[in-house]
C-alpha cells in the first residue's frame, strides 16, 4: 500500500475515489450544499493506492485559522474527504493515511490539526478529542413573546435589518463573518476562495436563501441571519453577530415573520441566552445537541502556550499519544494571562490522552468532568478544580462552519 500526496492532476480521481467511498455520486447534489470538494487544496491531499495501482483511499486538509480564548488567531489543517474503499477496510488504510497527514501537519510547521467528525467513535483513535458542540433550537412562533429587560438591555434601538437575497449580498458576508470570527473562540476562518466558488453549506452556496443583514446606528453591517422557509417552518441556516444586540434584532426579525407557525436556528451554542429572552421559558426547545470541532495537538507546548489564560496557576501534564508512540510531562505555568510550557520530571497532577487534552483545549469541557468521566487521573484532589479554572475561557468556543 502507497500513500502518496496528491497534485492538480489528481483532482478527478481524488473526487470520484472519496465520492466511491462515501458511497455517493459528484454529480448528485447533496442536500443544499453546493460543490464542496470545488475548494479542495491538492497539495494537502493524500491517495491510497493498492499495489496494483488503483485508489482505494483519500484524506485532506484545507488552511484554515482558528480563534483560540484569548483572540489570538493560529493556523490549522481542517482535515476533510478522509474515506477508503469499503473493499479495502479493516486493512489499516486509513490508520495509515491519519499517520502520514499528521506528520504533514508537523512538517508545514503546524501544531493543530482539527476536523468534523461523520461518526463519533472514529477519531479519537488517532488522538482528536470534542472541543466544541452545536444545538438546534426551534421555537413555537405563537409563543416568541419577549420577556421584559431586566438588567443591561441588549437593544437598544439603534440599527436596522435590511432583507437581501444570497446572490446579491455575499461580500457583505464574507466581511461579517469574518469579522465575528475573530472574536469567537472555536470559530474557523472562510477563506475567499470558499465564498467566491460556493463551496460548503448555505449561506457560503449559493443556494437561493434571503439574508436578513443587520447595520449599526452608523450603517456598518454587524451580523445577517440566513434562512429558507417551508411548509410553515423558518429555518436558519446561521447567524452571525459581531454582540448580543445585533443578535437580538436579527431574533425578533425571523421570529416576527409573517406565515410560519415555527423558527429552527440551525447552529447555536446550547446554552445561548435566546431562550432566556423569551417569555415563556418553555418557548424553546433545544435539540440535536451534538459535537462539532474535534481538535488534535501535534505540540503540547507551543499549543498550550498560544492560548490565552484567565487565571494564574500551575499545574503538571503527563500526556500520553499512543497513537504516535508519544508521551510527555510538562510543567504549565500561568502568570498574567500568558502561559509556559516546559519538560518536567515532578510528579504528575493530570495524566491524559492526548485527545482528552484536545477536548478540553478551548475551553468547552471541564477538566473535571473527564476526571469524573475516568478519562482523565487527577493525582491530587484539588488539581481538577485548578485544570477547571485554568482551562476555562472568557466566552464559550463554538464553530458553525462546516468543511
Amino acid at each position: 500500500m502507497e500513500i502518496r500526496p496528491t497534485t492538480d492532476e489528481d483532482f478527478e480521481v481524488f473526487v470520484a475515489t472519496v465520492h466511491t467511498a462515501f458511497g455517493q455520486f459528484p454529480e448528485t447534489p447533496v442536500g443544499d450544499g453546493g460543490r464542496w470538494w470545488s475548494a479542495l487544496e491538492m497539495d494537502r491531499g493524500l491517495l491510497a493506492v493498492a499495489p496494483e495501482g488503483k485508489p482505494v483511499g483519500t484524506a485532506a486538509a484545507y488552511s484554515f485559522d482558528l480563534t483560540l480564548p484569548g483572540g489570538a488567531l493560529v493556523p490549522v489543517a481542517g482535515v476533510t474527504a478522509v474515506g477508503v474503499l469499503p473493499s479495502h477496510r479493516r486493512r489499516g488504510v486509513l490508520s495509515a493515511m491519519m499517520r502520514h497527514q499528521l506528520a504533514d501537519v508537523r512538517e508545514r510547521g503546524g501544531f493543530l490539526s482539527v476536523l468534523l467528525a461523520s461518526e463519533a467513535r472514529i477519531y479519537g483513535r488517532f488522538g482528536y478529542g470534542p472541543a466544541t458542540s452545536t444545538a438546534r433550537l426551534t421555537v413555537e412562533r405563537h409563543k416568541a413573546q419577549w420577556a421584559a429587560a431586566r438588567g443591561t438591555a441588549v437593544e437598544d434601538g439603534a440599527g436596522s435589518v435590511e432583507v437581501l437575497r444570497r446572490d446579491g449580498c455575499g461580500e457583505i458576508l464574507e466581511a461579517v463573518y469574518d469579522r465575528y470570527r475573530r472574536a469567537q473562540p472555536g470559530a474557523l476562518s472562510r477563506p475567499h476562495r470558499w465564498w467566491d466558488l460556493g463551496a460548503g453549506q448555505p449561506p457560503v452556496a449559493r443556494t437561493p436563501r434571503y439574508v436578513a443583514v443587520h447595520r449599526d446606528a452608523d450603517g456598518t453591517p454587524d451580523g445577517y441571519a440566513s434562512y429558507s422557509t417551508e411548509s410553515g417552518t423558518l429555518t436558519v441556516d446561521e447567524t452571525i453577530a459581531v454582540d448580543d444586540a445585533a443578535f437580538t434584532a436579527l431574533a425578533r426579525y425571523v421570529l416576527g415573520h409573517d406565515l410560519v407557525t415555527k423558527v429552527v436556528f440551525r447552529h447555536l451554542p446550547a446554552e445561548h441566552p435566546l431562550r432566556w429572552q423569551l417569555d415563556d421559558p418553555r418557548a424553546g426547545e433545544v435539540g440535536g445537541v451534538t459535537d462539532w470541532l474535534w481538535v488534535r495537538l501535534l505540540d503540547v507546548p507551543r499549543a498550550l502556550t498560544a492560548r490565552g489564560w484567565f487565571a494564574d496557576g500551575e499545574l503538571v501534564l503527563d500526556v500520553d499519544d499512543p497513537f504516535l508512540g508519544e508521551h510527555g510531562r510538562y510543567l504549565l505555568t500561568v502568570r498574567d494571562g500568558r502561559a509556559e510550557c516546559v519538560p518536567t520530571d515532578r510528579r504528575p497532577d493530570l495524566s491524559l490522552d492526548v485527545r482528552d487534552l484536545g477536548s478540553v483545549y478551548l475551553g468547552g469541557t471541564r477538566p473535571s468532568t473527564l476526571v469524573r468521566a475516568g478519562h482523565i487521573r487527577a493525582h491530587d484532589p484539588a488539581a481538577a478544580a485548578r485544570a477547571d479554572a485554568l482551562f476555562g475561557s472568557d466566552v464559550a468556543p463554538h464553530c458553525l462552519h462546516w468543511f
